[in-house]
């Protein structure tokens, strides 16, 4: 879905009602905004993301997508960069579904869902971040934090557990994959455009 439909979408969630933002087959992925009220959490922008995998029925976190994508990595290292440029491309608001569509075809031995729901779910934790993110950032943007993990979940030779290990200690991604883009950084350079960090 086009980033700014999407983003309006999750603006207008009803609360108490999930909605549908994304289905292929038995896979879709549906929103949610609670109607109790959660600590620290503003209830006018929390809002939850749901995958409706055939029978199962449960809430991703972050670490879906770069388990997802460093598996596809390891099954075909030859895609790499192709994976680098979409989801870079994603990141910089283009519609999943158009990035993703050439991808799409092509077959992956280890992956976790089909790379349009990944792609589709990685769009809406960008916009998590950017709509509830309100505590003092190193990044700007804010979102940057989490994009550097996917491109360092790609490009990284790292074993997947130790990969995982960091990014659950809130160790930031290495700099490499941030710093031209990161305003808060002295390497800020918005003319260097990605992927500065190969």
């Amino acid at each position: 879905m086009e980033f700014n439909t999407m983003y309006e979408i999750v603006k207008s969630l009803p609360f108490g009602e999930y909605q549908t933002v994304y289905k292929e087959g038995e896979n879709a992925i549906k929103l949610f905004r609670p109607i109790k009220k959660f600590k620290n959490y503003n209830p006018i922008k929390n809002f939850q993301i749901f995958i409706n995998d055939g029978a199962r029925f449960f809430r991703p976190n972050h670490l879906r997508i770069m388990i997802d994508l460093h598996l596809r990595v390891r099954s075909r290292p030859e895609l790499k960069n192709e994976l680098l440029k979409a989801f870079d491309a994603i990141f910089y608001q283009q519609d999943p579904d158009e990035v993703l569509d050439k991808l799409s075809n092509e077959k992956f031995e280890h992956n976790l869902n089909n790379i349009k729901l990944i792609g589709n779910l990685s769009q809406l934790f960008i916009i998590e971040q950017d709509y509830n993110y309100t505590a003092e950032s190193k990044y700007d943007p804010c979102t940057l934090f989490y994009q550097g993990w996917v491109r360092q979940s790609i490009d990284s030779s790292k074993e997947i557990d130790n990969l995982v290990m960091s990014i659950c200690s809130r160790q930031p991604p290495a700099t490499k994959y941030t710093s031209f883009e990161n305003k808060k950084q002295k390497k800020y350079s918005p003319d260097n455009l990605p992927p500065y960090y190969q």
